[in-house]
């Protein structure tokens, strides 16, 4: 059994660091973290965070995909093979159509159908692939449908359907490592979103985005966008409900683009003085797929500690939640993956272990196709102690860290 050839992210950076003539030292220094955490990094000890890899990123002058690897990907099978699928069918639009075949109400269980296998399915990516990329072509042959005088209600849910797949074509592409699709089905939900004249929809639409400029290391014009989009429903606020959700989304959506910009104070106020009286108004919810509750803030003040490197905050803050409330099965998973984190700042290897099986029950392609999820894998596998090393090898074939 041998590693596969795919590149970690600490090779990664110190090629692009040894290509930039930058010493560790001055990569610490500019990080604000030790010169041996850098150098555990690169030698695949220790899995930067996010938040980490944005800064190394912005110091190198490179993009974080870049960092991550996944053009490569791709090509190598890590990525999800029907990416390039997908990004052929939203080039096509889908044919031009009269509206005289298209199954508006037919389309709108399907598409909710899709979301249904996204958010509880633990083969979401194997089915998904199944589904996605037809029903794209038909909501696009829908949304190009319904121009004629008197079809304007018509036209309406074809937007919306295209909106809402949109949404999910989002974060689909995101999870497979496609943050150029992820953002090109973002911009194209913007534009269905407003066709549908929902101010609801529009708002999510921004979430969206701002959650793909995030992954691609512009924070500051993520916390721009939700915070417009705050603004815009603030006029709807006193009608409670989905309207106090989604502001509360967005509020999530700006904490983390705090802490991506190294401002861990203005995430927690974000989240104490905002999303959090939001989740308490309003309960556990998930409109517009956003998973907003009370569960999900404490998801988020969890990571906020994560990225701040305050891994005892964050573990206390853990304690606290009862993930299985949640309607996600990706939320879940990436609490157990933020616990593996936290648990791997804190040398605490069995937990590593222990919280990356738990994520792979509810998420077991998730660890697959998520970047960072394997490199906590490799990780592990480096350091693993003799009465670990049996579990962690089995782990990381299963993952595909592994070659057998």
């Amino acid at each position: 059994m041998s590693e596969s050839d795919e590149i970690s992210i600490g090779e990664r950076l110190r090629f692009y660091r040894q290509g930039r003539k930058k010493t560790q030292a001055v990569v610490a220094g500019l990080a604000g973290v030790s010169e041996d955490y850098v150098s555990q990094i690169e030698r695949g000890l220790k899995t930067p965070t996010i938040g980490m890899l944005h800064k190394f990123a912005r110091i190198l002058g490179v993009q974080v995909s870049v960092l991550l690897g996944e053009p490569e990907f791709e090509q190598n099978g890590t990525i999800h093979p029907v990416a390039s699928e997908l990004n052929r069918r939203m080039m096509s639009f889908g044919r031009p159509g009269d509206g005289e075949d298209v199954d508006l109400a037919g389309l709108r269980r399907r598409v909710d159908a899709a979301w249904g296998i996204w958010q509880t399915s633990e083969s979401r990516f194997t089915e998904g692939a199944e589904v996605f990329p037809t029903l794209l072509s038909d909501v696009q042959v829908a949304a190009r449908s319904f121009r004629a005088v008197g079809e304007a209600e018509e036209r309406r849910e074809a937007a919306r359907l295209a909106s809402d797949m949109y949404f999910l074509l989002r974060t689909f592409a995101k999870r497979i490592g496609r943050t150029d699709l992820s953002l090109l089905a973002a911009d194209r939900g913007i534009a269905a979103a407003y066709e549908t004249d929902d101010p609801l929809r529009i708002a999510g639409a921004h979430w969206n985005l701002a959650h793909i400029l995030i992954a691609q290391n512009e924070a500051e014009a993520a916390e721009e966008t939700a915070v417009h989009a705050i603004e815009e429903l603030k006029p709807h606020l006193e009608s409670g409900g989905d309207w106090v959700s989604m502001s509360g989304a967005l509020w999530l959506v700006a904490s983390v683009a705090s802490v991506r910009q190294g401002d861990a104070w203005a995430a927690r106020d974000r989240l104490r003085q905002h999303a959090l009286p939001a989740a308490e108004s309003v309960g556990e919810g998930n409109v517009l797929w956003t998973v907003f509750g009370p569960t999900n803030v404490l998801l988020h003040a969890m990571s906020v500690e994560m990225e701040a490197g305050e891994s005892a905050e964050g573990l206390t803050i853990a304690d606290r939640i009862d993930v299985t409330s949640s309607p996600s099965l990706e939320r879940q998973t990436t609490f157990y993956l933020e616990l593996a984190r936290l648990h791997e700042q804190r040398r605490d290897d069995a937990a590593v272990l222990l919280h990356l099986m738990s994520a792979e029950g509810t998420g077991p392609e998730d660890l697959r196709y998520n970047v960072l999820a394997r490199d906590l894998v490799r990780g592990l596998l480096r350091r693993a102690r003799p009465s670990m090393a049996p579990q962690v090898r089995a782990l990381a074939r299963r993952v595909g860290v592994v070659a057998a």
